[in-house]
């Protein structure tokens, strides 16, 4: 299957929370998992939008995302905060954290949230642009159970890391930097295998430990730059799960039962920008900054000179205004779980 079928965004959300309030998430939850994924897609992330419906709804199934799940604040200060996720969808839990760390930036100039045992959080530029479209610069980075091989490892020895830092940009749309410690995502691995889409040479291992580039046995993705990659998800373990008291990488080799149960912890933190620069003169020295790493000498191959988060930017224009693109196996899998839900597929 090579077609595409185009959807759009308003349609694509509603109907995605409509197959997650089916499954048992609450209406009000499921528009926040559905609103996350959507804004992958329209940014050209697929690899972390809605074809990740049914990841989701397998961790439903199985109870390892909670859905009635009880957040609550275990740890409070002036400018940081713990909140215990209790298992929830990611999303609900980072957006809770979005909207604590806001209000202690707005009081004291900085707030750091730190997330304790909650889910796969999906596309961490999703919180960071949020924050930076209220004037914050936002940072988000996360750790989860062993994906991605240690530097020098055979095996999936720590998280795949994701990072997401945004500043306010010159005019409404942010600058958002959105990565992950390995060089291509498990959501991208997912992606290859589900469009049998051969990978490039050096991103995976197989489950074996032996280099691979076929998409259906590739289990393990490498760190990029090798040792850099794999320290920056080692000390995101550090600054994450062992903070908060819930270790991820140690639990998960250690042979306790549920210590291989997928869960992921975060940190969230909001720098109020303009308490410390005027408004003004931070967004015209954005745009000063941007216009002169534009202006350098281009290599022709590459094109245009982009700043992190404009691609994406542009994507989400061209997708809001003429729909987003599934691919057909995307389409008949969100399809499949419509029906189960006694929905009728919007395209």
């Amino acid at each position: 299957m090579t077609s595409t079928i185009v959807v759009s965004e308003g349609l694509l959300k509603r109907y995605t929370a409509k197959i997650f309030e089916h499954a048992g998430l609450s209406a009000d939850h499921a528009a926040v998992v559905a609103d996350a994924l959507v804004w992958a897609d329209l940014r050209g992330v697929d690899s972390h939008g809605v074809s990740r419906v049914g990841f989701y709804l397998n961790f439903i199934q199985k109870g390892v995302i909670n859905k009635a799940p009880n957040l609550r604040v275990t740890h409070d200060t002036v400018a940081m905060q713990i909140m215990d996720a209790d298992a929830s969808a990611g999303a609900v839990a980072m957006g809770q954290a979005v909207e604590r760390a806001v209000e202690k930036a707005r009081a004291v100039g900085v707030g750091l949230v730190l997330v304790r045992a909650t889910t796969h959080t999906g596309a961490l530029g999703y919180y960071t642009q949020q924050l930076a479209q209220q004037g914050m610069i936002g940072i988000a980075y996360s750790a989860s159970i062993p994906m991605m091989a240690y530097h020098g490892t055979r095996v999936a020895g720590v998280s795949t890391a994701p990072l997401s830092i945004a500043a306010p940009g010159a005019l409404n749309e942010p600058i958002v930097l959105d990565m992950a410690s390995s060089i291509v995502s498990m959501g991208q691995l997912n992606q290859a295998k589900l469009l049998n889409k051969v990978l490039a040479e050096g991103l995976a291992l197989d489950a074996k430990g032996n280099p691979t580039t076929d998409p259906q046995q590739a289990a393990i993705p490498l760190p990029f730059a090798g040792p850099k990659g794999s320290g920056l998800a080692l000390m995101f373990e550090l600054i994450t799960s062992l903070l908060v008291m819930n270790p991820l990488v140690s639990e998960f080799f250690s042979g306790k039962p549920g210590g291989r149960k997928h869960q992921q912890n975060a940190c969230l933190i909001a720098i109020d920008a303009f308490r410390f620069c005027p408004e003004e003169t931070f967004r015209s020295e954005v745009a000063r900054t941007v216009a002169t790493l534009k202006n350098l000498p281009a290599r022709e191959e590459n094109g245009d000179i982009l700043m992190p988060g404009e691609r994406g930017h542009r994507t989400a224009t061209d997708r809001r205004q003429n729909g987003i693109p599934l691919s057909a196996e995307v389409a008949q899998e969100l399809a499949d779980f419509g029906q189960a839900a006694g929905l009728q597929k919007p395209w």
